[in-house]
């Protein structure tokens, strides 16, 4: 039998990261993974679906502002099956990296289903049937991720009726699209396929869209889908669907009470992530597991069986790559028997809309809930020089600050490069900073950075470039 220091089962963003670290720590580590390496942000999420993302933007720009700007286009048009063949071989160099930064650390890799069959030993069912146990002295990592949420009356069938994984390689583009879900996955493809011309429809079920989001961020983004032509609906269930003669599908929903039908052409459901914890054998060796299929940690990465670790979507909320990735770090040192913790104090998040949406830290609603009385810092991009020469002026960039000591709580931005901005946002809130650390911090100029500085001071009543209330 094969032996181990540790065993990472799943290689996405945080088993990867954590079979990496292992192996820098001297760590004999072997990362299992049935399907690609890179998992679900790699191959059909975060990396696929930004590269078109960014296309879309681009695409849009030159329909819509470099008139504006004098410069002059003549026919722009768009090529899915370039743009998918790009995107994979953006894809492949990523994965081809992941392989290769295991090897040159050390780290094995096996292809192969896992499941665990003692607190320090991994059985591997391999592609040719062969089976196979290893032992772990250490440590056994669950790095499982999630999988996309299928509603029974929206079953996938790849076509008309797909799921995130089919909507990052679409070589056709929709002449109408209906949206199951308003939230981050939904309304990131939604308007991809908006921006290439797609009649887009939103069907939210709860109040409103991108749910425990800065709801003045999201209004920004509600009113750029409306004036590309495309419709909300809140409040709404879908109910189910019919495929019609013509090739379309008629979808039935509950508008507040009221039957209406939408007819579409494809229907993707983005309605959530649920996590891959089943099959792995965890309640067989004591494992505990939430009612949600959540494998529940310490600040160290440990479940109730101390040789059983889990990162990543599996161990819960929220589910972000890049989260998944820092645990995979700090279990790795833990395991190595480093002092390590999982002892951040935000997350910062980024929803790739138009524009981005990004956050860190606390909503004005959440900090008055703790108790605290705010003081709220706003600087819009339209009285920004650099966003006005970008012609990208929606948006803003938003401080939530303690009124009584200036500490920034929260930092909401809605806007042009908003998933870079928000970086300066969460080392503010990670190193306690004030309000007066970011606003005499000097920024250069022209930058879109500056708005984070002037809404800083504004909540100061300082701001040079505003009116201050």
């Amino acid at each position: 039998m094969k032996t181990y220091d540790a065993i990472v089962i799943g290689g996405g963003p945080g088993g990867y990261v954590c079979a990496i670290r292992l192996g820098q720590l001297k760590q004999k580590t072997l990362c299992i993974e049935k399907e690609e390496v890179g998992g679900v942000c790699l191959n059909w999420g975060c990396i696929p679906s930004k590269a078109l993302i960014n296309a879309a933007h681009t695409y849009e720009k030159m329909h819509s502002s470099m008139g504006t700007m004098g410069i002059k286009v003549g026919s722009v048009e768009h090529d899915p099956n370039q743009m998918q063949d790009w995107k994979e071989g953006i894809v492949k160099r990523l994965t081809t990296g992941v392989r290769g930064l295991l090897k040159s650390n050390g780290s094995d890799l096996m292809a192969g289903t896992a499941t665990i069959v003692g607190p320090n030993r991994v059985e591997v069912k391999k592609a040719d049937g062969s089976v196979e146990q290893i032992e772990a002295k250490k440590a056994i990592v669950i790095a499982t991720g999630s999988s996309t949420i299928e509603i029974p009356t929206f079953k996938f069938d790849g076509e008309q009726i797909i799921g995130a994984k089919e909507a990052v390689s679409l070589r056709k583009i929709p002449k109408r699209m209906l949206v199951i879900g308003g939230g981050v996955i939904g309304l990131e493809l939604g308007m991809v396929y908006q921006s290439f011309g797609a009649e887009l429809v939103v069907v939210e079920a709860l109040p409103q869209l991108l749910t425990g989001v800065d709801q003045d961020c999201v209004k920004i983004v509600e009113r750029r889908i409306q004036k590309r032509g495309g419709k909300i609906y809140k409040n709404t269930k879908a109910l189910g669907y019919e495929k019609q003669k013509d090739g379309s599908v008629a979808v039935r929903i509950e508008v507040e009470g009221k039957a209406e039908t939408v007819v579409t052409d494809m229907v993707l459901v983005a309605v959530g992530m649920r996590p891959n914890s089943k099959g792995l054998g965890l309640e067989s060796v004591g494992v505990n597991v939430d009612k949600r299929g959540f494998v529940p940690t310490d600040k160290f990465g440990k479940t109730n069986v101390p040789s059983i670790y889990a990162i990543g979507d599996v161990s819960g909320p929220p589910l972000l790559a890049h989260k998944a990735s820092k645990e995979g770090e700090v279990i790795a040192e833990v395991i190595a028997g480093h002092k390590a913790a999982k002892d951040w104090v935000t997350i910062p998040g980024a929803i790739f809309t138009d524009p981005e949406i990004a956050t860190a830290g606390l909503t004005a609603e959440e900090a008055q809930a703790k108790g605290i009385e705010v003081a709220v810092g706003k600087f819009p991009f339209a009285a920004l020089g650099k966003a006005m020469a970008m012609l990208e002026t929606d948006g803003f960039v938003k401080v939530i600050t303690n009124k009584s000591t200036k500490q920034v709580l929260g930092v909401h931005i809605v806007g042009p490069e908003a998933s870079t901005m928000i970086s300066e946002g969460a080392l503010a809130i990670e190193m306690a900073g004030f309000a007066e650390d970011v606003a005499l911090t000097i920024h250069p100029h022209p930058t879109l950075g500056e708005a984070f500085m002037e809404a800083a001071a504004h909540a100061m009543g300082a701001a040079v470039h505003i009116v201050n209330r």
